[in-house]
């Protein structure tokens, strides 16, 4: 769903300068998704009695995949383009052929849905062929011909020419568990070798999806180190290749092959945003080097929602526009009529639009370090936004990767950290920042996650730090107590004591986006969100239940022992003599004492202007009864209805008008 761009007018002068894409191709996303078709892709996992057992082959796992990825990218990116391609199937088809009697061009290859930005009736013939096996098996017929690579790959690249030849990112999907298909033809290797330049050469990304076998791993050095290039696309907005294996499961337990290959298409199919290009970073003076910076970490939120226009012939999306009128006489003000103004000492401060923008210039745009301290001295609470991360670019200066690399080698085995002066791009305002060394981090399978390079961890200035709020003396728990809630931390640790957030989706989002999808597809409303986030409680039970029942009787002796040294006991905490005495006390004289209270409670009552003033004064209202202020606001004429917060607004309201 497309975007709202409107905003206020006038803001355009002071907004930082925005970077220019004229020079650049649209930013959409093209996958193109080449599954291969044949027996051992077809083959199921052997039926275990295991809840957690595969059930779909590799060829029906990774076209769940893409039915996944299309009901994801429908919504969240609209303009993407996705397409199916089979390979090494009996019929064949071809853009508008669908005579599936064959193609002499492309032989054993079918293209299952065109490329292109997907419709709801894309993704609705896809899931019909993933969940009727009927037609599943009548279509996946595997051919008992061998498929040339270089003919798979020339028809993916006659895809990407035609129907996607201006993209900035274009990626071809190869999921397949045939780590040799040439293994006697050296001519039919070097034939793919060519054709997958080719498509290195437009500017098409091959991204491999192996899936080892039961009884054999995938080894890509045997046919597909040639086909795919570990190399990164020039464009900023291009997605970073990361490889990862699939097994399948022999016996059916353990991880599924579909999550399996959910987790490592979704990982690619998120692309790096870039924040600047080619900033100088300026070492020392004279000393400068090239970089980029990325946004690694970005809050993700529903797509706006727009307004639609229903009157005309076709649904259309309305644009906001802004006209500024007269309050006095409703006529239209132009633009050159209005000037901006800060408002100083009650007066207005007017400035010319070349005062407004040397207001904001404080140089060009670059990081210049300062200097070095310990990281030891980064506070944890000096981040005031997300920090970005660098790397370094050859375009303006040869030589930055190996600066870079040394500095950041450097900076890592001293544990240092550099501060900086940093302008991200022109009208930006200018940022003290911490240049902090990033290691590289790898998963549980040895794969990287993120690569080591720098941060750039903005810093507080004085006028960002706002006053402490009052603390009263802290009382420290006793050490036994702090000894057995120490158990009961320990016990609730997370998996390997970090926090991954992988593993936790955002559930409004994607209760968000679940419904819309049930929406437009036409499916029935889910009933209950899935929510990762929720705790799990029988888990907790489990594992700390009997520390934190250990817990609490330690917390009672702990005070019973506090009421003994301090020469307290529970009856002269609860006053003295019993509580059937006092029954009986107020039994026998409860009339008295409930005149006796009246009367104290109308002593208390009577707060005249002088007393109200002197608390007003002493910022002692709010440490007033309700009784007390309504008895008061009332006497002014004023409302004495409300909870006790908006009493005291009232009444500091009053003084204050004075």
């Amino acid at each position: 769903m497309a975007e709202n761009k409107w905003k206020p007018p006038g803001d355009d002068e002071e907004d930082e300068e925005e970077v220019d894409e004229t020079a650049y191709k649209t930013v959409k996303d093209a996958v193109l998704f080449v599954i291969e078709v044949s027996s051992s892709m077809l083959t199921p996992p052997p039926p275990t009695d295991s809840k957690k057992a595969d059930t779909d082959s590799p060829t029906s796992a990774a076209l769940k995949c893409a039915y996944a990825l299309m009901q994801q990218r429908i919504i969240s990116n609209p303009n993407d383009m996705i397409g199916v391609l089979l390979y090494g199937t009996e019929k064949s088809k071809f853009n508008s052929e669908n005579d599936a009697t064959g193609n002499l061009s492309y032989p054993h290859c079918y293209l299952l849905s065109d490329l292109d930005i997907p419709a709801a009736e894309d993704v609705k013939a896809l899931k019909t062929l993933v969940e009727d096996e009927d037609e599943f098996r009548k279509l996946l017929v595997p051919s008992k011909e061998t498929v040339s690579m270089a003919n798979v790959l020339f028809c993916a690249n006659q895809i990407f020419t035609t129907k996607a030849p201006n993209l900035s990112s274009r990626r071809l999907f190869i999921v397949t568990d045939n780590d040799d298909p040439h293994a006697a033809e050296k001519a039919a290797k070097s034939s793919a070798a060519v054709r997958a330049k080719d498509l290195y050469d437009l500017g098409v990304l091959i991204e491999l999806f192996p899936i080892s076998r039961p009884d054999q791993e995938f080894d890509k050095r045997k046919f597909y180190d040639d086909i795919v290039y570990s190399q990164i696309s020039t464009d900023p907005e291009a997605p970073a290749p990361i490889s990862g294996p699939v097994k399948a499961s022999s016996t059916g337990d353990g991880i599924s092959l579909l999550n399996s290959l959910l987790s490592n298409i979704n990982s690619k199919a998120v692309a790096r945003r870039a924040l600047f290009s080619n900033l100088p970073l300026e070492v020392g003076p004279g000393f400068k080097i090239s970089v980029k910076g990325f946004i690694i970490f970005k809050r993700q939120d529903p797509k706006r929602s727009c307004y639609v226009y229903l009157a005309g012939e076709k649904a259309q999306i309305a644009t906001g526009v802004t006209t500024e009128v007269a309050s006095d006489t409703a006529r239209t003000v132009e633009k050159v009529e209005i000037k901006k103004a800060y408002r100083f000492g009650g007066e207005q401060i007017l400035f010319t639009p070349e005062e407004i923008s040397s207001l904001r210039n404080f140089g060009e745009p670059c990081i210049r370090i300062l200097g070095f301290k310990p990281i030891s001295m980064l506070p944890i609470w000096a981040n005031l936004k997300p920090a970005t991360f660098i790397y370094p670019s050859e375009e303006d200066y040869i030589g930055s990767t190996r600066v870079f690399a040394a500095l950041h080698a450097k900076l890592l085995a001293s544990q240092k950290m550099g501060i900086t002066w940093f302008i991200a791009r022109k009208n930006a305002a200018p940022v003290l920042a911490a240049l902090y060394p990033g290691p590289e981090s790898l998963d549980e399978n040895g794969m990287q996650t993120l690569p080591p390079g720098l941060w750039l961890i903005p810093l507080p200035y004085a006028d960002d730090i706002r006053q402490n709020p009052e603390i009263t003396t802290l009382i420290r728990a006793p050490e036994p107590l702090i000894d057995r809630m120490r158990l009961v931390i320990q016990q609730l640790q997370l998996p390997k004591a970090k926090y991954d957030p992988g593993k936790y989706p955002n559930p409004s989002l994607q209760w968000h986006y679940r419904i819309l999808q049930a929406m437009a597809l036409g499916e029935d409303l889910p009933e209950m969100p899935e929510d990762k986030t929720v705790p799990r409680y029988r888990q907790i039970h489990k594992r700390a239940g009997e520390y934190v029942l250990d817990w609490g009787r330690e917390l009672h002796a702990q005070h019973e022992a506090w009421l003994k040294e301090n020469s307290l006991s529970s009856s002269l905490l609860m006053g003295t003599g019993s509580v059937g005495a006092k029954r009986a006390a107020a039994a026998a004289g409860g009339e008295g004492e409930r005149e006796a209270a009246g009367r104290k409670r109308a002593k208390v009552e009577e707060v005249d202007d002088a007393g109200m003033k002197k608390a007003f004064a002493d910022d002692k209202v709010g440490k007033l009864t309700v009784a007390v202020l309504k008895a008061w606001l009332e006497g002014k004429g004023m409302d004495g209805k409300g909870k006790k917060g908006e009493l005291v607004d009232r009444v500091t309201r009053f003084f204050e008008a004075k």
